[in-house]
């Protein structure tokens, strides 16, 4: 379904393709700070804190446990903004809704940022984290096979990586991991191989110039950039990884990139589901659950639990 003229015409005033993140990171997470949809309906939920202590770096993690709690399944969720931005605090009314609609305890990991922390800081967090949520089970009440990885964007990347990073070390191996228009390519340049990076690049709120301005805060050395926990698509082998479920937006310059992910993982002998979600713009996931893409999202995400709790 095509965007109409009038929605075009604002989203290329929105889009700012021209702007350096590098100058307006700090300014964008006081914005989020200051403009974060805070959790509500207190009453559907409990919300506690806790810190992963991992090679003397403290790692704040909320959880958010639903009063009605339906199935075993425990979400241990990577929040996106291009490793650059975005919070526990900035995605707190999206966990709160995320616990709400899928009745699953969401714990939600507040990884170190660049350009202040480059690449692997961020997924050596989100590893740490996860490594104490699946080998202390009393930790959030859950079995190993129970956790299941969760990430949008930046995020993705994140649970894809450690998904990786949980093979290659063998400490413990994720059953299932949901990605939400997941970075997992590292070319985003006019001559890469995704069409959607060229059709989607610009005027669609993130330009494929703003994934180029991340990814270069992110990564501590252009070596990083073929580094499978960086980029999980350069991966030589996506042997042993989870069952997954990969959802990409229509008009994401992401899209294809992950697609491909999906279909790279599916060759290499994991259950996957792939969705495109139509008339979609990237990050639309962290919009209120009455938008009928988030509602299709979850619909999505809890036939997933539910399924592949069964399998």
């Amino acid at each position: 379904m095509p965007i109409n003229k009038a929605m075009l015409a604002a989203l290329s005033l929105l889009s700012y393709p021209e702007l350096d993140v590098e100058k307006i990171y700090l300014v964008e997470r006081k914005l989020q700070k200051l403009t974060a949809r805070r959790a509500k309906k207190p009453w559907l939920y409990q919300i506690w804190e806790h810190t992963v202590s991992s090679c003397n770096v403290q790692i704040p993690m909320r959880i958010f446990s639903p009063k009605r709690r339906e199935g075993d399944s425990v979400l241990l969720f990577f929040h996106g903004g291009g490793w650059v931005t975005g919070s526990i605090d900035s995605y707190d009314g999206i966990c709160g809704d995320m616990a709400a609609q899928t009745g699953c305890v969401v714990a939600s990991v507040d990884y170190r940022l660049a350009p202040e922390h480059r690449f692997p800081a961020a997924a050596e967090d989100c590893y740490a984290a996860a490594r104490e949520v699946f080998l202390h089970s009393g930790l959030l009440g859950a079995r190993p096979e129970d956790v299941v990885l969760f990430g949008d964007s930046a995020g993705g990347n994140l649970a894809a990586a450690v998904s990786l990073m949980a093979r290659d070390r063998g400490e413990f191996l994720p059953r299932r991991q949901i990605l939400i228009y997941p970075a997992v390519g590292n070319d985003h340049s006019e001559t890469s191989p995704f069409p959607s990076v060229r059709e989607n690049g610009t005027g669609y709120l993130l330009t494929a110039k703003r994934v180029r301005d991340f990814f270069a805060l992110y990564k501590a050395q252009e070596a990083d950039m073929e580094n499978p926990y960086f980029a999980p698509l350069a991966a030589k082998t996506l042997a042993d990884q989870p069952d997954t479920l990969l959802i990409t937006a229509e008009f994401c310059p992401l899209r294809d990139e992950g697609e491909a992910y999906g279909e790279k993982l599916r060759q290499a002998g994991s259950y996957v589901e792939i969705y495109r979600i139509p008339d979609a713009l990237h990050g639309f996931f962290s919009l209120p659950v009455r938008f009928k893409h988030v509602q299709k999202t979850y619909a999505l995400i809890n036939a997933f639990l539910e399924e592949n709790y069964e399998r």
